[in-house]
């Protein structure tokens, strides 16, 4: 029997077997929790529901988190389904591909400003304000998002996605500040670089696997496999009390100040 056997779990932003949240799915999946998914567009319909069937869920439904309509429309079809749910993990993030290319001050304008925060960061304090009446009376619920270092170092061409997710962070802090006393947990992981197909077209994405693997105290990358794992640990009862956290799964990566590449002599 897995740690979340008898918890429902939404996973909201899964498009690719190549992902974050499909790593999360599968951990999740793998102890025992039952599953429903978004998808965003009817583009990747068919593909989304495909995924979920392989979770064993007939669960997919339609949800553009850009706007309240479709939020509603989503909570309201998944409330045919289920009576309430216990976990939701938010996976998205969108800035237009002008923003990420080269400096940051030449780059930002007023609107992609305004399509990243929103997609970004305001989406989850979107779906939160569902998910507390969704997971009332179930004996406390969590939520995860994903950020990354970013939202607290300057990286290049990372721009104002990088403003987004510290925004992002944010969030999660006043969150679990509101939603604690109804017993209701919010997190962020904040996930090293990973080979992903939304960071295949990243600029520069085999730079960073690289520069982490040399540089991170375990010398290594990290995988889909392991955000999973430590979503689905932070969602389960074993992290009851841990809440408002950025929790850093990179290999170590954050911690590291300055790195070289031979030991250096010890003094004396």
């Amino acid at each position: 029997m897995g740690f979340l056997t008898g918890k429902r779990a939404v996973i909201v932003g899964l498009a690719s077997n190549r992902s974050i949240a499909w790593g999360i799915a599968d951990a999740m999946r793998r102890e025992g929790a039952e599953l429903a998914f978004s998808y965003q567009n009817d583009k990747l319909k068919q593909r989304v529901e495909k995924m979920a069937a392989d979770f064993g869920s007939t669960i997919a439904l339609p949800l553009d988190v850009g706007q309240d309509g479709e939020i509603d429309a989503f909570f309201d079809g998944l409330g045919k389904h289920w009576d309430g749910f216990d976990i939701l993990v938010h996976s998205v993030a969108f800035a237009p591909a002008d923003q990420l290319e080269g400096r940051y001050i030449d780059a930002v304008n007023r609107e992609g400003f305004r399509i990243a925060h929103d997609i970004s960061s305001f989406s989850l304090a979107a779906l939160a304000q569902h998910a507390e009446r969704a997971m009332a009376g179930r004996g406390g619920g969590s939520i995860v998002t994903l950020s990354y270092l970013g939202a607290v170092r300057a990286l290049p061409s990372y721009n104002v996605m990088g403003l987004a997710k510290a925004s992002l962070e944010a969030n999660v802090r006043f969150l679990a500040m509101d939603l604690g006393p109804s017993n209701i947990r919010v997190n962020a992981i904040s996930a090293g670089p990973i080979r992903t197909l939304a960071a295949s077209g990243v600029k520069g994405l085999r730079q960073m696997l690289a520069k982490v693997e040399a540089a991170s105290p375990l010398k290594r990358n990290v995988s889909t496999e392991d955000v999973g794992n430590a979503a689905a640990f932070l969602c389960s009862d074993l992290a009851a009390g841990i809440t408002g956290q950025v929790v850093y799964v990179d290999a170590g990566y954050n911690i590291v100040g300055m790195s070289f590449d031979e030991p250096a002599a010890s003094a004396g």
